[in-house]
């Protein structure tokens, strides 16, 4: 725990957070430069070092912060409760649209960060999400019935189907700059509706 980081009055904290999912969610690790981070939280480039060692420091907690609460507000929202694919995917898009509510660009910086090709921060990346998907979001999909679905459907093939056409709409918001919480969640459900009406009995 970064305890000088949060021993910082609330305000602060989420104008750091906030200015470090921006400028990382629009540029490449290495060519987001830490000085705009810290001119756009406010503070000077010296007093974000003393809350993070370096650059590296400060994004991997950036990126822990985002699973965090990621995890957090899927719990309260019962994401992984018994109640369906599509109860469960409904959910989530839930408690997407109330953490970007409050982080705007977490999003963004997430997929962003996924994809990065830095070996220094890359391989820490992909071993912490793949904990977290090994962990209650792979136990609830394994709990959803086949036999709500149609005859023969390849689920494993419709579950990658659905994240391609997924990370593909979020890429397009990145590259066009038109994510927001409303949009992500309003266009969500129409292709939630329309999966249901393809997939479901």
């Amino acid at each position: 725990m970064n305890e000088k980081f949060f021993a910082l009055p609330k305000e602060k904290r989420e104008r750091i957070l906030n200015a470090g999912y921006r400028i990382f969610s629009r540029n490449t690790y290495r060519k987001s430069p830490v000085g705009e981070i810290a001119a756009e939280a406010q503070i000077s480039k010296s007093l974000l070092f003393h809350y993070f060692h370096n650059k590296k420091e400060l994004y991997l907690f950036l990126w822990d912060e985002a699973m965090r609460m990621t995890l957090q507000v899927m719990e309260e929202e019962k994401c992984y409760e018994a109640g369906g694919l599509f109860e469960m995917m409904y959910k989530g898009i839930k408690a997407k649209a109330r953490i970007m509510k409050k982080y705007p660009d977490v999003t963004a910086f997430a997929l962003k960060a996924f994809y990065e090709k830095e070996p220094e921060i890359s391989e820490y990346i992909q071993e912490s999400y793949g904990k977290m998907m090994n962990g209650k979001a792979r136990e609830a999909l394994y709990s959803v019935n086949p036999e709500d679905f149609r005859e023969g459907l390849d689920m494993e093939m419709m579950y990658q189907e659905m994240l391609w056409a997924s990370e593909g709409y979020l890429w397009e918001g990145i590259q066009k700059g038109t994510l927001n919480a409303e949009k992500i969640e309003r266009d969500s459900l129409r292709m939630l509706e329309f999966w249901k009406k393809i997939y479901l009995k």
